[in-house]
């Protein structure tokens, strides 16, 4: 009996739920049918805009989940880059610490041999100081036996002065006596000496006749000069060609070529195998005579080259000055310049003395000036021509006499040794040019000089008068030139001839 009322009970609960369960439904359903579409409709609307959201959402997160898996994968390679390094900075610290550690031994090392140094010097410094003692005592030693050595040379002196003087009274007694003739048959004549030996000069003979006339060049003749030791003659023009001459049959024997302007001066090394020209065109051409090629183009000059000389000790040294006030002089084995000289005048003439030591420069404003060619320092300076411009210089065979030649028509001879002139050469005729080359004979007897007219003046040195003129030229004579055999006489005039005298 309970059993069947628990189970009463229990119907009329469960139907109570079940009612209230579905009492909704019974309420909706009595809901109009439109009412509930809309509402529908909008869950609908709703549940899609969430579900883009969500879409959206998804993407970023997806985005992010990408960046951070990169990031970490970043993170992880410098991870192990950072842990690389930290192993190499191990190595090289233990690689420091082994090096200090050498460092160290060798340090001690080296402090030992210092300690060992430092008293090797002071045994050394004690040894110099021994050293030093023995120099002073052997200087002042060496200044007694100095002392004693003049003591000795002015005796030597002393009797040097009685044998000059017994000598001069010797010589006064054999004057105006046979002896003097016959002094004077033996010294005629000059011996000279050159690169190859000695060499024998006849004694010079003035020339009086024209051997040959020789048309040498076309527009001027500027420049001659003999081989040394020969009669061959070398000669430069306007026509930029140096040609070099058998003066016995007039004709030519080699043209050099090579040079771009006028050759205003020329010269030949002693051993007649090189010929340099100073030209126009601001260069020095030096020619090999045995191939007859340029052999060096010296380039440094800023305007013409007037006048080349060549050293009489070396082949080697050559000295040219140019109108761009500089005297320059060169290396021939090198090929350049090794000095340069400065003045405020520009440079007509020049030449070196006979060591080879000075060289001799004449100027447009008429002075002549000495040089040292090795400091390039002005050793000395004369007014060798009155405001005139110096057109030639000629140094004589012995060196001690220099012939300057002006535009005041005055030829001077100046004594190198004092430079004081020794005698004043006048001429007749006035000199051509800036460049109008005189020369002395090779006994240094005569002085032969060009003028505008086309005459010849040759002077004898002794009496310093004129004693022979030379008519041939047509138009003013440029350039003279002695053979060092005695003859002949080589002159050359603006019209490009060649006259050889004998």
């Amino acid at each position: 009996m309970d059993a069947i009322k628990h189970a009463l009970k229990a119907l009329r609960k469960r139907h109570l739920v079940e009612e209230g369960a579905h009492s909704p439904a019974f309420i909706a359903l009595s809901r109009p049918i439109v009412s509930q579409g809309s509402e529908w409709k909008e869950k609908a609307e709703n549940l899609e805009l969430e579900l883009q959201q969500c879409y959206k959402a998804q993407s970023r997160l997806s985005e992010q989940l990408v960046v951070e898996v990169a990031e970490s994968r970043t993170s992880k390679a410098l991870m192990q880059e950072k842990e690389t390094m930290i192993s190499e900075l191990q190595n090289e610290l233990s690689q420091a610490r082994d090096e200090c550690s050498r460092l160290a031994a060798l340090l001690e090392e080296k402090t030992k041999a210092l300690d060992l140094l430092i008293s090797e010097h002071q045994e050394v410094k004690g040894q110099l100081e021994a050293t030093i003692l023995r120099a002073d005592n052997a200087e002042a030693e060496n200044k007694m036996l100095i002392d004693r050595w003049m003591l000795e040379k002015m005796k030597d002196a002393e009797r040097l002065n009685e044998a000059n003087a017994l000598y001069e009274d010797m010589v006064n007694r054999l004057k105006g006596s046979s002896m003097e003739n016959l002094a004077h048959q033996q010294v005629d004549g000059v011996v000279r000496r050159c690169e190859d030996g000695a060499e024998y000069y006849v004694e010079s003979t003035v020339p009086s006749t024209c051997k040959q006339r020789i048309p040498a060049h076309d527009g001027g003749c500027a420049s001659i000069l003999f081989e040394h030791n020969s009669s061959k003659l070398v000669s430069g023009g306007q026509d930029k060609a140096v040609k070099m001459w058998d003066t016995n049959t007039g004709s030519s024997t080699r043209t050099l070529y090579g040079c771009l302007g006028t050759v205003f001066d020329l010269c030949i090394t002693h051993d007649n195998k090189s010929i340099i020209a100073a030209s126009s065109s601001n260069t020095l051409y030096v020619w090999d005579v045995s191939s007859g090629r340029v052999r060096h183009t010296l380039t440094g000059h800023m305007d013409k080259v007037c006048a080349v000389d060549v050293s009489k000790v070396s082949n080697r040294n050559v000295v040219s000055a140019a109108y761009d006030r500089t005297i320059k002089v060169w290396d021939l084995q090198k090929g350049y310049c090794i000095n340069t000289l400065l003045c405020y005048s520009n440079c007509n003439a020049l030449c070196f003395s006979m060591d080879g030591q000075t060289i001799c420069s004449g100027h447009v404003n008429g002075n002549l000036r000495l040089w040292d060619i090795q400091t390039g320092k002005l050793l000395s300076e004369i007014a060798a021509h009155s405001s005139s411009a110096v057109t030639s210089l000629s140094l004589s065979r012995n060196g001690n006499m220099l012939l300057s030649s002006g535009r005041d028509n005055l030829h001077n001879l100046f004594d190198m040794r004092t430079l004081e002139i020794c005698a004043n050469l006048r001429g007749n005729g006035r000199v051509a040019s800036n460049w109008s080359r005189s020369c002395l004979s090779p006994d240094d007897g005569y002085v032969a000089a060009g003028s505008d007219d086309g005459s010849v003046e040759i002077w004898s040195v002794g009496n310093a008068k004129i004693v022979s003129t030379l008519k041939e030229h047509t138009s003013p004579v440029l350039s003279c030139a002695w053979s060092e055999l005695g003859k002949p006489l080589a002159t050359c005039d603006k019209n490009g001839n060649i006259c050889i005298w004998s």
